[in-house]
């Protein structure tokens, strides 16, 4: 039986419609599931994300694909909203969540999400970490069939801070997090320098990266999956992908936007929902 999947079609303002219809316009994306579509009733796509979590609380569907949706305007509306990801928990209940971000060989877990650079330092703690791999952990296993997750977990400093001459974070707060991870998952290693990690990953030597603060983590997979990038909700109650781009307001309506990132989050949606079977 095929999954039932939900795709928001975001903000109408944005290309996410223009996304939505092209790549269920493809044979092959269409075959792969059940779709239903909600559009927007209001110029946000705030109401449409409601819609969809009422039906898969319902259980009437087994996954949700969300275009984008613009924050400031959700925020202009009256409306507090920090992004999907955080409405979604929110709206769930669900206590502990990240975000994973997938794109060609790299899957990136971020512990810190939108946050200015300067508060990073004082937001990163043992126990988000712990939770990051955690949820990266059981991700792997469940949902993409890795029975012995080679989680690299990133540095903060260059070069892991010198032995605290340059940072204290890697003595401090992530060693002391990673040797209590190895308790559930042996495979973790770290903390490893930002500017080696990756280069790890992308040659198969880790299964995902866990990085400290967004930027650090995105830059090298957008550099190498920008068109294809899809966005990965961890820890809520249902599978959850989306593309990892935003409205672009400045291309809507030309016909001109790329629906590949879309195609992508729902082929990985289809693929977790098999995978967890």
């Amino acid at each position: 039986m095929k999954p039932a999947i939900i795709i928001t079609t975001g903000d109408p303002r944005g290309i996410g419609p223009e996304i939505t219809l092209k790549a269920l316009k493809d044979p092959a994306i269409k075959a792969l599931a059940d779709f239903i579509v909600i559009k927007p009733e209001d110029n946000t796509g705030f109401d449409a994300i409601e819609k969809a979590v009422g039906i898969l609380k319902r259980k009437r569907a087994d996954a949700l694909v969300t275009a984008p949706v613009n924050k400031g305007a959700i925020s202009k509306a009256g409306i507090p909203f920090q992004g999907h990801t955080e409405y979604l928990a929110k709206s769930t209940n669900t206590k502990k969540f990240a975000m994973m971000l997938c794109g060609g060989p790299l899957k990136v877990t971020t512990v810190t999400r939108h946050i200015p650079l300067k508060d990073v330092s004082r937001a990163i703690t043992r126990k988000k970490i712990i939770d990051a791999v955690r949820l990266t952990n059981d991700s792997l296993k469940r949902y993409f069939g890795i029975e012995k997750p080679r989680i690299g977990i990133c540095a903060l400093n260059p070069h892991c801070g010198e032995g605290g001459k340059i940072g204290r974070e890697e003595q401090d707060v992530i060693a002391p997090a990673i040797r209590k991870i190895k308790r559930f998952a042996p495979g973790v290693l770290g903390p490893i320098s930002g500017d080696v990690i990756f280069y790890m990953a992308y040659n198969g030597k880790l299964d995902a990266v866990v990085s400290m603060y967004h930027d650090q983590g995105l830059g090298p997979l957008k550099m190498i999956g920008f068109e294809k990038g899809v966005n990965v909700t961890l820890g809520l109650p249902f599978i959850r992908t989306s593309p990892d781009h935003g409205t672009a307001y400045d291309i809507a309506g030309k016909g001109i936007a790329d629906a590949s990132s879309m195609k992508e989050a729902i082929k990985l949606a289809v693929k977790m929902r098999k995978a967890a079977c």
